[in-house]
């Protein structure tokens, strides 16, 4: 009996393994469709739950930026602001979640005793390098604009009646009209909830606190976006008119002149520059959201260096006068939130094989460039002669088509993790 137990579990662990060609980087496509077609119900669940709570907070928002009381409506609404990014992660993070257990890193990890985790402990592991990625690349102004678009819809014409009668609607300005005496004070208590929660974080302690931190840090933000923008339209004459200001435009007057080819290459890189970062720097930033989520992540710059010469300059760099330290990690704090976590995903996908970060970033733009031909195709095909119409059509395809390229994008960002940390556990290259 001994003998054929022995046989048995050599075949059942025989028969787990998955095949070698699995473990390919150029199986991505496949292991991505293999894992929309097994948790396809519960990701159209997620997104059409976080899709009605985002779009009900926006409405509700634009509603409440018009009235009396004009100035305690704009808190509320920057206020509910706030929530609807926190929606676009809870979302992102619960599509991660709910496909964890299609992947084959998943298993192993449980076969080991690890990779429990609820649902709660992803977001809150997530939540605030989410915000970093999600506030300095810019993903922050596609719900910026589909609030003013609502605020817009809401009364058409408000805008131009208010303005033939010389006043000011306030229409698409929820987010930029509040005093700056007030943005200062809300970014305070902001600014506190931030500080305290994030140290909590740091130490490990509360459940909840790294969303409360996150919280924080986008309220912050978004308030002092009005007393920045407050700021700016009453000093940008002075702005314009100071030393270091006129300086640096007679320097690069200066360098356009005397430095051969400098134009043609700035305005090379300025062209290029935006089609890199759609290529290559947005899915890596979604990929480290979804490395996150699955806990395989470390997002300090030394687990990201460790390995590499970098790691002997921060040891020199530790031993100098605490103020030296303080000052650099200042003064690189936007590099360190904009670039570590992509460096670091970046470095744990290409271990498992290069070929797999660039397949992946070409299924991820390809994923785009299809919904929008997708897109233009079900616009088509919905067309009516009848004028205004549009209006009812546009809505529903747009729906599909977001629904279509987002549940994709998550499975090919799960195959990915997936694949990489599979080849990694088992020394692929």
């Amino acid at each position: 009996m001994s003998g054929t137990s022995a046989i048995a579990a050599s075949h059942q662990a025989a028969g787990s393994e998955k095949p070698t060609w699995m473990l390919s980087p150029y199986a991505l496509p496949l292991h991505a469709f293999g894992i929309a077609a097994k948790c396809a119900l519960p990701l159209i669940i997620w997104f059409s739950l976080g899709r009605l709570v985002r779009w009900a907070l926006l409405l509700l928002a634009a509603t409440l930026s018009h009235g009396s009381w004009y100035q305690a409506r704009l808190v509320v609404v920057v206020f509910l602001f706030t929530l609807v990014v926190m929606t676009s992660l809870a979302t992102t993070a619960g599509m991660l979640y709910v496909i964890r257990d299609a992947l084959m890193e998943t298993r192993a990890r449980r076969e080991a005793g690890e990779g429990r985790e609820s649902l709660f402990g992803a977001l809150n592991r997530t939540a605030l390098v989410f915000a970093g990625i999600y506030l300095t690349w810019g993903f922050v102004t596609q719900d910026i604009r589909d609030f003013m678009e609502i605020d817009l819809r809401r009364q058409p014409d408000r805008i131009l009646v208010d303005a033939f009668a010389g006043e000011d609607s306030g229409v698409m300005a929820g987010l930029i009209g509040l005093d700056a005496k007030i943005s200062l004070a809300t970014m305070a208590v902001a600014y506190v909830i931030k500080t305290f929660f994030g140290r909590r974080h740091e130490a490990g302690a509360g459940r909840f606190s790294g969303i409360l931190a996150t919280f924080g840090e986008l309220a912050f933000v978004f308030y002092g976006i009005n007393a920045l923008y407050t700021a700016v339209g009453a000093r940008s004459d002075w702005l314009g008119g100071r030393v270091v200001v006129t300086a640096w435009h007679d320097w690069t007057d200066q360098a356009k002149a005397g430095v051969p080819g400098w134009e043609q290459v700035t305005g090379f890189i300025g062209a290029v520059w935006p089609y890199v970062v759609d290529a290559l720097v947005v899915p890596l930033a979604w990929l480290t959201v979804g490395i996150l989520v699955y806990g395989a992540y470390a997002e300090d710059t030394r687990t990201t260096i460790r390995g590499t010469r970098l790691e002997r300059a921060t040891v020199h760099v530790e031993r100098t006068h605490r103020w030296t330290r303080l000052a650099l990690v200042k003064l690189s704090a936007g590099w360190t939130e904009r670039w570590i976590p992509l460096l670091n995903s970046l470095r744990l996908t290409v271990s498992g094989g290069a070929p797999l970060f660039g397949l992946f970033a070409l299924c991820y733009v390809g994923l785009r460039v299809g919904g929008d031909y997708l897109g233009r195709a079900g616009r088509y095909l919905v067309a009516f002669d009848e004028p205004y119409i549009w209006f009812m059509t546009y809505v529903p395809v747009g729906f599909v088509v977001d629904l279509l390229v987002t549940t994709l994008s998550m499975c090919l960002i799960a195959a990915t993790f997936d694949l990489a940390a599979s080849r990694r556990r088992r020394g692929l290259r």
